[in-house]
């Protein structure tokens, strides 16, 4: 099934557990953790150096809340997006939270996933 024809329900039901391993993920500095869902595309994308940098220089990717509120979905091809607002819980505001599902070989992976 494309991901594409799930409900909402669904998506946000697959794509909650992915965003909360990220945030975690994210707020360790576990890089290798945090990456483990991407697809393979993605994986080759990212330069772990440049990631790694991230993960211990901004306070941003370093304290992210666990609280999130997703604001909706986009469909496109043979992924989704969803949008969430994401919180930080050492700076004041709100960021916006992009996350893109599909499937990889049968299996639920993360195209892409950003703050903005």
């Amino acid at each position: 099934m494309n991901i594409t024809e799930k409900t909402d329900e669904e998506i946000l039901a697959l794509a909650r557990p992915l965003w909360r391993d990220l945030v975690k993920y994210s707020n360790e500095g576990k890089y290798g953790e945090f990456s483990r869902n991407f697809s393979g595309s993605l994986a080759r994308a990212i330069d772990q150096v440049v990631a790694g940098h991230q993960f211990a220089n901004s306070e941003l990717a370093r304290n992210l809340a666990e609280e999130i509120d997703p604001l909706g979905i986009i469909r496109r091809g043979e992924h989704v997006t969803v949008l969430y607002r994401q919180r930080s819980t050492k700076k004041p505001g709100e960021w916006l939270g992009r996350l893109v599902l599909g499937y990889e070989d049968g299996t639920l992976r993360i195209f892409g996933a950003s703050i903005f």
